[in-house]
């Protein structure tokens, strides 16, 4: 969490968006406070105590595992187009949201998520990671539909 604090002083994202109830948890822990929070009130698929911070709004989405559901997308794009902290809660999984995220996110935004038994992922926000973001997202579209 050292390193990611130091990568955030010196880069300054325009905005830190934490996908998961551990990485959201550890972030405000350790005083990164991120402008975005999607989390299910789960780790490791066991209920957890929802994360105590403030936000100005919360919304709340189902997405079943293993989907990506309109509803969802259409709130987290909603959620980062505020300038205030927000916090969106998954009644079913979060982890493929993730996608959505680096997809909205302004470009030079951190999007922050847990790795199972890892430790944490940053995805700097680029064109080019918003295209593979992107190209996912449609790939799975198509294999939904088949």
């Amino acid at each position: 969490m050292r390193k990611l604090k130091r990568i955030v002083e010196e880069e300054k994202p325009v905005k830190i968006i934490a996908v998961g109830d551990r990485v959201s948890l550890n972030l405000v822990k350790n005083g990164l406070f991120p402008h975005l929070l999607i989390v299910d009130n789960k780790i490791m698929r066991r209920r957890v105590s929802p994360i105590l911070i403030s936000v100005n709004r919360t919304f709340r989405v189902k997405n079943p595992p293993g989907t990506i559901t309109t509803e969802a997308l259409s709130t987290i794009e909603e959620a980062l187009k505020q300038d205030y902290r927000t916090k969106i809660v998954v009644e079913g999984e979060e982890d493929l949201l993730t996608l959505a995220a680096v997809l909205y996110a302004p470009e030079k935004s951190f999007v922050v998520y847990g790795q199972p038994r890892e430790g944490i992922v940053v995805v700097k926000v680029t064109k080019e990671k918003k295209a593979e973001a992107a190209n996912i997202l449609k790939s799975m579209r198509k294999t939904s539909k088949s």
